[in-house]
């Protein structure tokens, strides 16, 4: 019979003069012979929680210190018994830890395996799942294929076999660029790393096989402990290259992981990818900071010993505030969406969580997008960095084929409801992105009326479980068309959509490459069309300059429009002012001067 023993319960740490409850030797004696006599679904595990807490009745009858009486009742009045099975635990809400075998509130942390379970029976289902008899107390060996803080990366000897021209032919033929010192080779395949056992393992059951290009070579330069400014298209893998540097700084024995993002749904996504590289790993917890979610779950889940920290900055600063968490140990940092983080809106906040991480820590910054004064400001948070680029730079995917059409404003929904009618291009789900929240309501609403397709809109006045639905309910097909702002433009892997509709052009160019890259992640091909018109004339230069390199066929009233021309022909004009702009020597002093003389001759 399987005895389920030893579930910790995830309860805030103890203060140093609080005293625990004892039951009586009595009381323990008769709770044991229960556990003996009950079947493997009812036991309540009542001998092992003592050690961490009194259940039920015995703490009405169980002695307290006199110092710490009124703490040790409050504690009773909220503590209830383990639960035995999944069918008695709740749903999360947002941001709760999850069961890791049903998806309920993982109010509890398996000490084997320290993940996340809602019950005794789960608990009892992910060690089998696992493999571990449940007969051990403690936590089993578990077999990393190197001890957790020994891990260090070697060069693979088939690698280090390649000739310079052939490592050169590899970055040539899948696009790698890199820029910076000592860069290491790039790898072939993830067992080129040597990663510990339980952590290749865990890459491949999430469904990595290969890497990507950004993938092949960020991994072998984050494990080195460089810093990196990296650029890839969007749905590029850049998620699983800063993931696999941190949780391998996180196994050593004090090191925190901190990872910085602009979007709570992106938070959530990380999170979600960060749990499926630990799992089973002892002692490797994560917590998620956002906002938009209640304060308290995730203040208590500081409580427990967490090792990778995901989080957006503005309610990473309200609980630094709070002095519930410390940034001394951090030594691997990471900013996703980089050149939104250090815009206006968020570059005072970013730099207020650094003025909290010690100097001696690693940087890798990533985004889709790092126009060239990011990219100075960038430059300031890392020292020595090795900047990779992968394909064109700050160019749209690859994978997407993009249609830009002539729209003026009263016939945009007109042309969208052509669209969805459309059999060759109507691909649900589509998201529709929008540039107001109002505009995204009322379109919603117009597109349900006119084409009867399920639709859903989506924006930051929602809160966060609303989200949260509709963010489930797009990846799971439940709705054909979703309205969003740009809440859902960057970084989401949206892997059902194959169709973009931009109804509203976005304001720049990095924001267009970004909403464009819905349709295209993980490798697949996907359509982006895009509403334009001469309420964009301000982008049309830039439109040209990405768009056309790429072979789609542009409005004949974009290239005709005199709104491009007068924009050509400021940027000659600039060019060639640039390309005046020569030394001044003793040999051509005269002639300089000859060539400005405005004089009447």
């Amino acid at each position: 019979m399987f005895m389920p023993r030893a579930l910790k319960v995830k309860r805030p740490v103890q203060e140093p003069g609080h005293c625990l409850n004892k039951k009586s030797k009595t009381d323990q004696e008769d709770c044991d012979q229960r556990n003996l006599q009950a079947s493997t679904q009812k036991d309540e595990a009542w001998e092992d929680l003592k050690t961490q807490t009194d259940k039920g009745e015995h703490l009405t009858e169980a002695p307290k210190c006199e110092s710490g009486a009124q703490s040790s009742s409050d504690d009773a009045e909220e503590e209830e018994p383990v639960k035995s099975f999944k069918k008695s635990q709740r749903w999360p809400e947002p941001g709760e830890p999850v069961c890791v075998m049903c998806g309920r509130y993982g109010e509890y942390i398996c000490d084997a395996t320290d993940n996340d379970v809602c019950s005794l029976e789960c608990k009892a289902n992910h060690l089998l799942q696992m493999g571990i008899r449940t007969s051990q107390p403690h936590h089993p060996a578990v077999n990393l294929g190197t001890s957790e803080a020994g891990y260090s990366y070697r060069e693979d000897p088939f690698i280090s076999g390649l000739t310079d021209e052939q490592v050169e032919r590899i970055r040539l033929e899948l696009g790698i660029k890199t820029e910076g010192k000592d860069v290491r080779r790039p790898i072939v395949e993830f067992e080129h790393c040597g990663f510990p056992s339980l952590l290749s393992g865990n890459l491949k059951k999430a469904g990595y096989e290969a890497p990507t290009p950004v993938q092949m070579q960020m991994v072998p330069v984050g494990l080195t402990g460089r810093d990196v400014i990296a650029s890839a298209d969007t749905g590029s893998g850049k998620t699983i290259a800063f993931l696999l540097p941190v949780v391998v700084r996180a196994l050593e024995v004090r090191p925190l992981g901190l990872i910085l993002t602009p979007t709570r749904e992106l938070a959530i996504q990380i999170e979600r990818q960060a749990k499926e590289l630990v799992m089973g790993i002892p002692n490797m917890r994560t917590a998620l900071l956002v906002g938009g979610m209640p304060l308290p779950p995730q203040l208590h889940r500081l409580k427990s010993s967490i090792k990778i920290v995901i989080a957006t900055p503005g309610r990473l600063i309200e609980i630094l505030k709070q002095k519930a968490l410390k940034l001394d140990k951090v030594k691997i940092l990471v900013v996703d969406e980089v050149d939104t983080m250090l815009k206006m809106g968020f570059q005072q906040q970013v730099l207020e969580v650094l003025e909290h991480v010690t100097k001696e820590h690693q940087t890798l910054l990533a985004s889709a997008t790092i126009p060239a004064g990011t990219e100075e400001l960038a430059a300031r948070l890392v020292h020595d960095p090795v900047r990779i680029a992968i394909g064109e730079k700050n160019q749209p995917c690859a994978n997407v084929r993009q249609i830009l059409l002539w729209v003026e404003e009263p016939s945009k929904k007109k042309k969208l409801f052509e669209i969805l009618n459309d059999n060759k291009l109507f691909q649900p789900p589509v998201v529709v992105f929008v540039d107001c929240k109002l505009g995204a309501d009322l379109l919603c609403e117009a597109v349900a009326t006119v084409t009867g397709l399920t639709t859903v809109a989506i924006h930051s006045d929602k809160n966060q479980r609303q989200r949260n639905r509709i963010l489930k309910g797009l990846l799971d097909g439940d709705f054909e068309v979703v309205i969003s702002t740009g809440v859902l433009g960057r970084g989401l892997d949206l892997v059902n959509v194959r169709l973009v509709v931009n109804f509203d052009m976005p304001n720049t160019m990095d924001e267009y490459v970004h909403q464009v890259g819905r349709a295209g992640r993980l490798g697949h091909r996907g359509t982006a069309i895009t509403f334009l018109n001469n309420n964009n004339k301000r982008l049309f230069l830039e439109v040209v300059n990405r768009v056309k390199p790429t072979g789609s066929i542009l409005p004949p009233q974009l290239l005709n429009s005199p709104y491009l021309f007068e924009q050509q022909k400021r940027e000659n004009q600039k060019n060639k002012m640039q390309h005046d702009d020569i030394l001044v020597t003793k040999n051509n002093l005269l002639d300089i001067i000859k060539k400005h003389d405005r004089r009447k001759k």
